[in-house]
């Protein structure tokens, strides 16, 4: 099978609008998590999310396209351009089948569609805009930037919750180990701070509630958690087969080395209570990447900040890891820049091969008070120096979906 590699990054996130801003914040414990600016917060139970900040859409869009556009496909586009100009990869008319594209989204346009119902009963269907349709389906993220950058290879979207991004990493990863091409864009994009996303989770009871303590709110792993802060944004990589890599001359930020994709047939929401999915997940990408359990030196953890999720994830680390879990060091970044949905998966990949090239662990922040139930080494509240072999970075979504990506360093 064909080596894999990472070339290229691209963030839009709460902690910054560029990798290198977000990861300063992430290793320095920041917290991206504030009071919701965009609509009447207090017609909720919850108050806050972590929003992306200052994010011109004019640095990717003409003017007048801008109001056309979904913010989900703005982010998308963003965190896409970004990735291909980090990788320092032309398309040419030679080499343009050969690289494909995976955008994915948990919602997709939830802003558009809602704000265009509100207007479509207001006033009709003359309120409706003819960009409606294109701006928020979940495959136009793929779409657009392919017309933007020319790639001509395969191109679609993925739709599976909170794990989205893991699997159309691993889509991509899969494409270019059977040959199919050299090149994958891959990774989500999500915006779903408005007023039907956060009803939605405040009537499904998943949202903290901690008002009065915007930045402290986020605390995977931690007893007084009462669940997760929405956050938004998007996360993009490009991936490569090594050989074309070096020949082209990129710098290599790390390689992908197996992935686990698996199914709980439990619930549509809650995971079992052993984490028998999480844990079979796990499994299948340390043995796809042909290592043993006790390769293993990072996690970057699901963690959500729910009762239910974070028990369950810990339990599946310790039935996998065995005695071993004891010494793996495991962080939610969650905890840093909320729950980014569909696309967390991309974001929390990218701080995972960051951990692995800079030898630095990102902290699990506001891990005040431990969950007895979760008493394995969480990098709690401040980064750590130490330098790690392999890694996996976890994604569990609604519906009992389960992905988890292992990568090594360069």
């Amino acid at each position: 099978m064909r080596n894999v590699v990472v070339t290229g990054m691209g963030l839009i996130s709460p902690l910054g609008l560029s990798v290198e801003e977000s990861w300063k914040n992430a290793i320095a414990g920041k917290s991206g998590v504030g009071y919701i600016t965009r609509f009447e917060k207090e017609r909720f139970t919850t108050h806050i999310a972590a929003e992306v900040k200052d994010f011109d859409s004019k640095k990717y869009f003409d003017p007048k396209e801008v109001s056309r556009w979904d913010l989900c496909l703005q982010y998308g586009i963003g965190a896409g351009v970004e990735a291909v100009a980090d990788s320092g990869l032309t398309i040419t008319p030679e080499n343009a089948e050969r690289v494909g594209i995976i955008m994915g989204s948990g919602a997709g346009g939830l802003i558009g569609i809602s704000h265009t119902a509100l207007k479509l009963e207001a006033g009709g269907q003359k309120q409706v805009s003819p960009f409606f349709i294109p701006s928020v389906i979940i495959n136009m993220v793929s779409g657009m930037l392919s017309i933007r950058i020319g790639a001509k290879g395969l191109n679609y979207g993925v739709v599976s919750a909170c794990a989205t991004s893991n699997h159309a990493i691993g889509d991509g990863f899969h494409a270019i180990q059977r040959g199919e091409v050299d090149v994958m864009i891959v990774g989500g994009s999500d915006a779903s701070i408005t007023e039907i996303g956060v009803a939605g989770f405040c009537a499904a009871r998943a949202l903290s509630k901690r008002n009065d303590e915007p930045m402290r709110a986020s605390r995977p792993f931690d007893k007084d958690r009462d669940g997760f802060v929405m956050g938004e944004g998007a996360g993009a990589f490009v991936i490569e087969e090594e050989e074309h890599a070096k020949q082209r001359g990129a710098k290599i930020y790390g390689r992908i080395l197996g992935v686990g994709m698996t199914a709980d047939a439990f619930h549509f929401t809650a995971p079992p209570d052993d984490g028998d999915g999480a844990m079979r997940a796990m499994k299948l990408a340390v043995k796809s990447a042909g290592l043993q359990p006790e390769d293993i030196d990072y996690v970057n953890a699901h963690g959500t900040s729910t009762g239910l999720g974070d028990v369950a994830e810990t339990i599946a680390v310790k039935r996998l890891f065995g005695d071993h879990s004891k010494k793996i060091m495991i962080s939610s970044t969650k905890s840093m820049h909320g729950h980014l949905l569909g696309a967390a998966g991309a974001v929390e990949a990218v701080m995972t091969v960051l951990a692995l090239k800079e030898g630095i662990i990102p902290p699990t922040i506001n891990l005040e008070n431990p969950d007895p139930q979760c008493d394995l080494d969480y990098v709690p509240n401040v980064a750590r120096t130490k330098e790690i072999r392999y890694a996996l970075s976890n994604g569990f979504g609604f519906g009992g979906t389960n992905a988890s990506i292992c990568f090594g360093k360069a």
